[in-house]
């Protein structure tokens, strides 16, 4: 079978319903929630996800990919689909996020590579250094800077990858057989290192030692991330850590806003931007990575369509928040009204949560990371990147 039709019958054999999610030279997004400005408004202001990505990605010149296509294209990635085929039936993770990548019906797992490339073009080539004049560009964008874009999404996608692992002591009978959940944990591992190593690859091949260093530092800031908020997760049968919004704070900048900030950043250093305007695009990645981490807690929260069985995080910032304004006390009270028969409620804790003022408080949250991302746009001249840079800060910190 030829690689493409491979390709071509993924989703089949993923177990994926519908039509399959475009590639990269056919984007195709779905809609978000309604969401828009509160602070002021850009000239197009578009009210979907779809519509500001697709027209972002005609601003950096051709659309961004999940993943490096030369990765993608490759014989070991190829053999892995193949492997986790053998998955379909069971409830093992990994099968979720390989679905995900072919038919992403809620997550843009694209954003990251695509706004390191709109913050390259905002930002244009060094007024104070001119060593990079010579370098090859497309549509205002070093073809180094292109590189660490995919980079970004590569280390992103082997994050989401490794994420499948899967407890083995807390598996139920409905998730499979043993064995076979058992080998879906040794193909995460596989993946997820072979995407890693790409993009080390990829690092080695940029030839900048604070890009390196700064990618490095994102990458034990994932890991630290992901520590924490396993050693935090609350289980339903045992609920027992209060992290509060400030601590918070700090494991979703390190699980989730570290390799955004620090990729945007990588890449003013690539076009010799001094220290100024390296921190401008950190602290716009920053921001716009917690905005967009905040906007995604909010989703159970804030949908008109959700299934009432659904689970959501219970450390996420809505509950967190509604924790801290309710007392730890009164918190384990209402989950301890929300069970039954042993099993937590969730429609019912949703609406306990609600009707307090977390959800609230976290959409005041989401926009307060807006307003600071926009904020930093504001040291960059105006241009269509720019433009689009802030329309993204729109479409996830408008909430109706």
């Amino acid at each position: 079978m030829s690689l493409r039709q491979l390709l071509l019958r993924l989703p089949r054999y993923l177990g994926v319903s519908g039509s399959p999610r475009r590639w990269w030279w056919s984007p195709s997004l779905d809609t978000i929630s309604s969401v828009g400005s509160w602070r002021g408004q850009s000239s197009r202001s578009p009210g979907h996800w779809n519509q500001v990505v697709s027209e972002a990605e005609k601003i950096v010149g051709y659309p961004t990919s999940f993943m490096s296509l030369r990765c993608l294209l490759s014989d070991e990635l190829s053999n892995i689909a193949m492997q986790v085929r053998k998955l379909v039936g069971t409830q093992h993770p990994l099968l979720t996020t390989a679905r995900g990548l072919v038919h992403d019906s809620r997550h843009n797992l694209q954003l990251r590579g695509l706004v390191v490339l709109l913050i390259s073009k905002a930002a244009g080539p060094s007024s104070t250094n001119t060593s990079c004049q010579n370098y090859d560009t497309v549509s205002g964008i070093y073809s180094c800077q292109r590189s660490l874009a995919e980079i970004t999404e590569l280390i992103h996608t082997a994050l989401l990858v490794h994420r499948g692992i899967v407890n083995l002591n807390e598996l139920q009978s409905s998730d499979g057989p043993l064995k076979d959940m058992q080998f879906g944990n040794k193909i995460a591992i596989l993946s997820g290192d072979f995407l890693l190593a790409n993009a080390c690859n990829g690092l080695a091949l940029l030839q900048n030692t604070k890009v390196v260093e700064l990618i490095a530092s994102a990458l034990m800031d994932l890991v630290q991330g992901v520590y924490h908020e396993n050693s935090t997760s609350a289980k339903e049968n045992h609920i027992t850590k209060d992290i509060g919004i400030s601590t918070w704070k700090k494991q979703a900048f390190l699980s989730h806003g570290a390799l955004l900030a620090k990729s945007c950043q990588a890449a003013m250093e690539l076009a010799k931007h001094d220290a100024d305007v390296q921190d401008v695009a950190f602290q716009y990645g920053k921001h716009m990575a917690m905005s967009h981490k905040i906007n995604s807690d909010l989703q159970p929260f804030i949908k008109e369509k959700t299934s009432d069985s659904v689970a959501f995080n219970l450390n996420s910032a809505p509950v967190v928040l509604h924790q801290e304004f309710l007392g730890r006390d009164l918190w384990i009270k209402q989950i301890g009204e929300a069970r039954e028969k042993g099993r937590l409620d969730y429609a019912k804790l949703r609406e306990t949560i609600k009707a307090g003022k977390g959800v609230t408080s976290a959409i005041d949250l989401c926009r307060y990371h807006g307003n600071k991302a926009l904020e930093a746009l504001e040291s960059f001249p105006p241009s269509e990147a720019r433009s689009a840079l802030e329309n993204i800060v729109f479409a996830v910190t408008r909430f109706s």
